[in-house]
């Protein structure tokens, strides 16, 4: 026996010979392990945070850059599918329903068959964990994969559904954080101040928004309202530094990808800003704030009682309980139908795109004017260099197919929340309020068609302008309290790139 382990030891040493052989300078590796793990222990002590706010920046502008392209390429599918039907009214009516119904069916039933918490925006559950309550499940990598597909295959919908992205990119980017967080961990031990964590979160935050728009102030301002009076002011460069490296990288992918030259606002506006705006114009801007608050609180009145509804009807409990994938079906069918272009929806420009429908409605010439001179028949395709033209029908003016848009997405909108799939609601509202501001804006233009003089200068009246005031009011209107007016005005400043009526938009504010 003893032999036996001599000859086993004998071996080994062999072994152990031969490495030494092939790995000479024992010395000097030893020397060179030693350095590198106490640079690694320097840099992670020194800056550990910022590598991974940075990576969580570069992550999440590639998730929203691949979802975004994703979804364009499925719409534009959709798109040339109704141009090669044709004239056939069934089958183009069969298309149109079937695709956004088959995608939010699926939408619903691959999220909550991964987990039921991948529905919704995600925010309010934020909010919650980031006071101290811990929830199950909320920020694992499983609950990440079934809201990106779920996600993009309800914006895959198009812009019937009217739902928008930045809720659940918020959720999408504190899962993100959460995960890079364990992965720090893994290497370099938990975290010696607990609250590090909830720092991640807060910075993840400002990515989500920042991700979405390219509008990094806005994120940071966004973080600082979701963490209330818990906000620590270390984290204002932890958030802006994140938010920038995302909307840098966001931009950038656009670039790379041909969509645009250079780095530029992600909704491009032209309005003339000799003089911003004139003083009796303020009167107008101020009977916009009006009507917008007005049907904001008539929004959010609506909303409440048809959750409660939805809870208390046993149909619809049921389904809810059961079958929320049928459920979404049916919501989906009845917008979609109504939303056929050869029905109601052309008069409702049902088909443009949600950021069509938006760089349609800050269009800085007035309709009511281009309207008169339209050829009697609506054109054939969407042009982009002309996307007034899906507002205009030769059987209704101008204001008839705002006002009627108005009308119907308030409904469908209230109905679209109702929805058990993962959504967002941000880009929606911002749609609304900018049709109101457009309405009011076209009305203003119909009264003054020579425009407002002042002190012998006469100034034209810019539709465009109103729809960015009544942009930010509406969304502004939802939110009694909080730092959301000054994200909405940044937002205004840092998409658009347009500060012609950001003191129209301070008015609106008081007037919340």
């Amino acid at each position: 026996m003893e032999s036996l382990v001599i000859e086993q030891g004998e071996a080994e040493d062999k072994l152990l010979a031969q490495k030494d052989v092939l790995r000479p300078f024992p010395k000097t590796r030893r020397t060179m392990k030693a350095l590198l793990l106490g640079v690694k222990g320097i840099l992670f002590r020194v800056g550990d945070d910022w590598y991974f706010l940075f990576a969580l920046g570069v992550i999440m502008a590639l998730i929203s850059f691949s979802m975004d392209f994703t979804v364009s390429k499925l719409l534009n599918a959709q798109r040339w599918l109704q141009q090669e039907l044709g004239d056939n009214t069934l089958l183009r009516y069969l298309s149109w329903v079937v695709y956004p119904i088959a995608l939010i069916a699926f939408s619903t039933g691959f999220a909550q068959s991964i987990t039921p918490h991948s529905g919704g925006s995600g925010i309010p559950e934020l909010k919650t964990i980031l006071t101290g309550v811990i929830l199950e499940e909320y920020l694992t990598i499983k609950n990440f994969g079934a809201k990106v597909v779920g996600l993009t295959c309800t914006l895959s919908a198009g812009s019937a559904m009217f739902l928008g992205k930045v809720g659940p990119f918020v959720h999408l980017s504190s899962m993100i954080a959460a995960y890079l967080g364990r992965m720090r961990t893994s290497v370099t031990g938990p975290y010696e101040n607990k609250s590090k964590e909830h720092e991640m979160l807060v910075a993840a935050a400002a990515v989500g928004v920042s991700t979405v728009f390219g509008a990094p102030i806005s994120g940071v301002l966004f973080s600082v309202e979701v963490m209330s009076s818990h906000f620590a002011v270390r984290n204002y460069w932890r958030g802006f530094f994140a938010a920038t490296c995302g909307a840098f990288m966001f931009r950038l992918l656009a670039v790379f990808n041909s969509e645009q030259e250079t780095i530029s606002a992600v909704f491009k506006t032209n309005f003339k800003i000799t003089f911003p705006f004139d003083l009796p114009e303020t009167f107008f801007f101020m009977m916009l704030g009006v009507i917008c608050g007005t049907v904001s609180c008539a929004y959010l009145f609506c909303q409440r009682w048809l959750l409660g509804y939805v809870r208390r009807n046993p149909y619809t409990t049921k389904l809810m309980a059961n079958d929320k994938p049928m459920y979404s079906a049916l919501v989906g069918l009845l917008i979609a139908s109504i939303t056929f272009p050869d029905f109601l929806g052309q008069y409702l420009a049902s088909r443009l795109t949600m950021k069509e429908l938006l760089v349609s409605l800050f269009d800085n010439r007035t309709w009511w004017n281009l309207s008169q001179n339209m050829s009697a028949s609506s054109p054939m395709e969407v042009d982009p260099n002309n996307l007034w033209m899906e507002w205009a029908n030769p059987r209704i003016s101008i204001f008839g197919t705002l006002a009627f848009f108005i009308v119907m997405k308030f409904w469908m909108f209230t109905l679209a929340t109702t929805l058990p799939l993962p959504a967002g609601y941000f880009m929606p509202v911002f749609v609304y309020g900018a049709a109101i501001g457009r309405l009011v804006g076209e009305t203003v233009a119909y009264i003054f068609p020579d425009g407002i003089t002042t002190d012998g200068v006469v100034n034209p009246i810019i539709p465009g302008g109103y729809a960015l005031a009544g942009m930010y009011q509406v969304y502004l209107a939802h939110f009694i309290e909080g730092l959301l007016p000054k994200i909405c005005v940044k937002i205004q400043a840092e998409q658009w790139q347009q500060r012609r009526d950001l003191i129209n938009s301070f008015i609106l504010r008081s007037l919340k």
